[in-house]
């Protein structure tokens, strides 16, 4: 078999990418900042393991059905109108998750930016879909899940700091006035995105989501995207808590920890994006699942760790967990036809979301604390749970693949 001819990306696509790997930065970083603040959440507002389960539930649920609602109209606009309504309404709720003060108001500002963020993520694949051939689509999930590890150089450690010594509620400022900036960056460079509407698609919404949602060939993308997510947000949620109480990593410090996690996975990124391009994509994603399971057994385990056992394992752990996200990406991102790549992204997007936050009640509901500054109870369980999910998500993806080299030889 021949390797795909590799394509160089335009001058126009350059900032393209930066624009939307801009973008999600914000939007991860609005995630991902829960994480670390995990253990200053639930001891400033007195939230249980469950309540604070639900803090991050709560945003993956309203997205999800955000994307839903969402994915009927996704086609009939120009994507850069989208990008900036949604961006918007992330930013007001990012606003809200600032001010708030109680657990109540937490949660209600969660949910308001789930809605609006959760959109952003499959409006940016369906631009990725529009704008980029499908062999520069590795390199290109590897650039924008490189949003992950930027989060974790530059935003993860600020915020732990600002958190030190402002309170847990300045990061949330700081990613408003980040946000700002890269919102009127992308007003200003980003043009229109409508070629999907001049395709022939349904006129009834609701028709066109039902028919993306029913086809047999994308629910198996669906149910593999699921399945890609709900291990991480089953694990993620609880690092920060785990590393403090757990691994007995002092607050003080752990910002070393997602500082050299983030620069290894920023290395390793573009790596994995160009392997992508060049090779079979389920070969790769199989080689990481099979890592990753293993460096996960073995990190939900630990007790007490020194600090340089506690960042190579959470290197190692990330570098697992990255190399599956960007083959699965750019493989499921060549199932839609064009006509149907914004409803299928935000479908796609839906699940997602749902999938993570049935992943983060569930850990909420497993995990125990039996006191402020105890360990985590059955926090292996979650590790055991995530590598069973894996195999199944092994195997969606092999289906995937499959069914993208059937088409294409019909075609």
């Amino acid at each position: 078999m021949s390797k795909p001819i590799v394509v160089p990306f335009s001058a126009y696509q350059k900032r393209v990418l930066l624009i939307l790997a801009l973008m999600q930065f914000t939007v991860v970083m609005d995630f991902m900042v829960i994480s670390p603040l995990g253990d200053f959440l639930m001891k400033g507002l007195q939230l249980t393991p469950a309540r604070f389960g639900n803090v991050v539930s709560a945003y993956a649920f309203s997205a999800a059905i955000s994307g839903l609602l969402a994915a009927g109209f996704a086609d009939k606009f120009d994507r850069k109108n989208l990008l900036t309504f949604f961006y918007a309404g992330f930013v007001l709720g990012t606003v809200f998750c600032g001010v708030a003060n109680t657990y109540p108001m937490l949660l209600a500002a969660r949910i308001i930016t789930g809605i609006f963020g959760g959109v952003i993520g499959s409006v940016s694949l369906a631009i990725v879909t529009d704008l980029f051939e499908p062999t520069q689509r590795g390199r290109v999930m590897s650039t924008i899940q490189m949003s992950f590890a930027a989060s974790q150089i530059l935003g993860v450690p600020a915020s732990l700091f600002m958190a030190v010594h402002f309170g847990w509620n300045s990061p949330f400022f700081a990613i408003v006035v980040l946000a700002l900036i890269i919102g009127l960056y992308m007003l200003l460079q980003l043009k229109p995105v409508n070629k999907h509407l001049h395709i022939k698609q349904d006129t009834n919404p609701l028709l066109h989501v039902s028919k993306t949602l029913l086809n047999k060939k994308y629910l198996v993308g669906f149910a593999t995207t699921a399945m890609l997510s709900i291990g991480a947000f089953m694990i993620m949620p609880f690092s920060s808590a785990f590393a403090i109480n757990n691994m007995k990593i002092a607050p003080q410090i752990l910002p070393w920890v997602f500082f050299s996690t983030g620069i290894s996975t920023l290395l390793i990124m573009p790596v994995i994006g160009k392997l992508s391009d060049r090779f079979d994509r389920f070969t790769i994603f199989a080689a990481a699942t099979l890592w990753a399971s293993c460096m996960v057994c073995l990190y939900t385990n630990f007790g007490e760790t020194p600090l340089w056992l506690a960042i190579v394992a959470n290197i190692l752990l990330f570098v697992g967990i990255m190399g599956r996200a960007v083959p699965a990406s750019a493989t499921i991102t060549s199932l839609p036809q064009p006509a149907d790549r914004g409803a299928f992204m935000s479908i796609n997007s839906s699940m997602q979301q749902m999938a993570g936050g049935l992943g983060s009640l569930l850990a909420g509901w497993i995990v125990v604390q039996n006191g402020k500054t105890e360990p985590l109870q059955h926090f292996n369980t979650l590790g055991y749970i995530t590598c069973a999910v894996m195999v199944v998500c092994l195997f969606g993806l092999w289906r995937v693949t499959t069914i993208i080299k059937e088409s294409k030889s019909t075609s």
